[in-house]
């Protein structure tokens, strides 16, 4: 179960009478105990939003028997709402037809429920659909799938699972308060990408949580229309991701509107995701009217794409110019600037010198082809040395770094930032105003780069916090023989410079960076190497990351590899 010490004093969880909720329950029940958390957590944090029938519900499963409750959370953890009463073998629930008796006369189960043709022969082996389904001309060397493509065919109507196999001796139960369970795991996790299997996975030990002070104020939505809205967008992005006309989906899209940030970057994402989709369909004056509603980040610089195509160079240019006197990010400016040089060329406009680009320091070597591993794995073992250990590490040793010095602003009990037990970082990590609401928190955590114990303390909280789910640390491929090398041989300085960097934009600045590192103990020094196999090319970030690194005097070699012949 999960460690109810979790919830603490400063944590409090409304507990249900003990004739309501035995205590403690049996290690087998061990979803059931943890849906009876969740339901507390939700009803505790969200009462004044629950609506009738959710308090019904909670009310209802607080009094039935534990046998029941642990039956229902069995179903609503599995995929699907229909179950053969054959597959439901639970050993510590018993019969579960008795069991689901009264579940049955809540309604909250049915044994009744209407079945079209592809649902029935999802629930049916391939014997079975020979044996109690019997087309015209079926061949029982037919694969499942012909003999499911030839029932549908049919046209058959809707009937319950016993009116579909009358001889078969088996039952269906089929939950009816699936989209009410969603709703509220969506109130515990905020989000429906998450389900009650993480409870298991920490249960397990797989996965380990920082443990945030959350408030009983801390929720992912602060009214019912929150909860409503975020429905409504996902049922929208179901849609088109299923293929639904976009025209259908692009009035409502357009007419959302909210105040929770959430919200409008899950509508900005969506928009322009469908902007995208309409400009690769050539629809490019749509595309044009559709991108400037977006917020997502690259949406500006594909407004700038989508004129060019167009053919309206002037007011492309004009409005790359109006873009990069304010970029949002090192990427939208990289791409700015080219797009401007590309339509001055066009247009004819005098020609705007361009700073020189950092000339990159360069090794070639020529090695056999290996017979496994990558082209990054054979310079990692040509360059090693005893004294000299070279290490793949590409974006993780940097970001897991970062992550260590800057666990305590990192997981920082904000309001909004945390509400459950679950999240491997804050809601709002990749937002505009993560940083500022913790400037003060971050600034504090990169002045202990000034004091001599800092790399000290990187390593006690390496091993205080080891196997904890971070967003930056990567616990699989930091062992302590490496930071305890990468401490010694990266200047303080380097590290301040690099992590400031990643702040600026998170989620660009933590990509990009050289793909080995080696060390020089002796010398305390190090280099870092990028490595490109034949025919590649330096990308983007990247660029970005080199010309960074060489304005720091950090160290980078980049390296073209090409392989022997045979």
């Amino acid at each position: 179960m999960v460690d109810q010490s979790r919830y603490n004093a400063d944590n409090p969880v409304q507990e249900y009478s003990d004739a309501a909720m035995p205590t403690p329950l049996p290690p087998e029940l061990y979803y059931l105990s943890n849906f009876r958390t969740a339901l507390a957590w939700v009803g505790e944090r969200y009462a004044d939003l629950l609506t009738a029938e959710e308090q019904a519900f909670i009310a209802a499963f607080h009094h039935l028997q534990w046998q029941a409750q642990a039956l229902l959370v069995r179903m609503i953890m599995r995929r699907g709402c229909h179950f053969r009463l054959s597959k439901l073998d639970y050993p510590e629930l018993g019969d579960c037809l008795s069991t689901a008796k009264p579940l049955l006369e809540l309604g909250w189960l049915t044994d009744q429920a209407p079945l079209a043709p592809a649902e029935i022969v999802e629930l049916l082996r391939k014997d079975e659909l020979l044996l109690h389904l019997p087309m015209p001309g079926q061949r029982a060397a037919q694969k499942k799938s012909e003999l499911v493509e030839q029932l549908l065919a049919q046209d058959l109507p809707t009937q319950t699972f016993t009116d579909w196999c009358p001889a078969l001796d088996d039952q269906l139960l089929s939950v009816l308060v699936g989209a009410l369970c969603d709703r509220l795991r969506l109130m515990f996790f905020g989000n429906l990408a998450q389900d009650w299997s993480e409870f298991v996975l920490a249960d397990l030990g797989i996965y380990r949580y920082e443990a945030v002070n959350i408030s009983p104020q801390s929720r992912g939505f602060q009214s019912r229309q929150d909860i409503d809205d975020y429905l409504h967008l996902r049922e929208l992005r179901v849609r088109f991701e299923e293929g639904e006309a976009f025209e259908t989906i692009l009035a409502p899209l357009l007419a959302f509107s909210s105040s929770n940030p959430y919200l409008c970057s899950r509508q900005s994402r969506l928009l322009f995701q469908i902007a995208q989709h309409v400009e690769k369909q050539s629809e490019l004056e749509l595309a044009l009217t559709l991108y400037p509603r977006s917020e997502h980040g690259q949406a500006r610089w594909r407004q700038i794409r989508v004129l060019e195509s167009l053919g309206r160079h002037a007011e492309a240019h004009q409005r790359a110019s109006a873009f990069s006197q304010l970029p949002s990010s090192d990427e939208e400016s990289q791409r700015l600037e080219r797009a401007l040089n590309r339509l001055g060329r066009t247009l004819g406009l005098p020609v705007v010198k361009r700073p020189k680009a950092v000339a990159e320091s360069r090794i070639e070597l020529v090695l056999p082809l290996p017979e496994r591993g990558s082209v990054e794995i054979a310079v990692r073992d040509h360059l090693h040395q005893d004294d000299a250990p070279v290490h793949y590490v590409e974006n993780t040793l940097l970001c897991s770094l970062f992550g260590l010095l800057c666990w305590d602003a990192i997981f920082a009990p904000l309001p909004g930032a945390f509400f459950h037990p679950f999240h491997n970082g804050p809601v709002d990590l990749y937002s505009a105003e993560f940083y500022p609401r913790r400037q003060v928190l971050f600034e504090a955590c990169l002045a202990r780069l000034e004091q001599p114990d800092y790399a000290q303390l990187l390593l006690e909280r390496y091993r205080d916090k080891f196997g904890i789910q971070s967003p930056f640390v990567f616990w699989t491929l930091l062992d302590e023989p490496l930071l305890k090398m990468a401490l010694q041989c990266i200047p303080a300085q380097h590290l301040q410079a690099c992590f400031r960097r990643m702040l600026l934009d998170l989620k660009a600045n933590r990509t990009g960076m050289p793909d080995l590192i080696q060390f020089y103990p002796q010398q305390q020094r190090y280099r870092m190497i990028e490595v490109k196999g034949p025919g590649d090319r330096l990308q983007d970030n990247q660029k970005r990351w080199l010309a960074f690194a060489a304005q720091q005097g950090i160290a980078v070699d980049v390296c073209y590899v090409s392989w022997q012949a045979a």
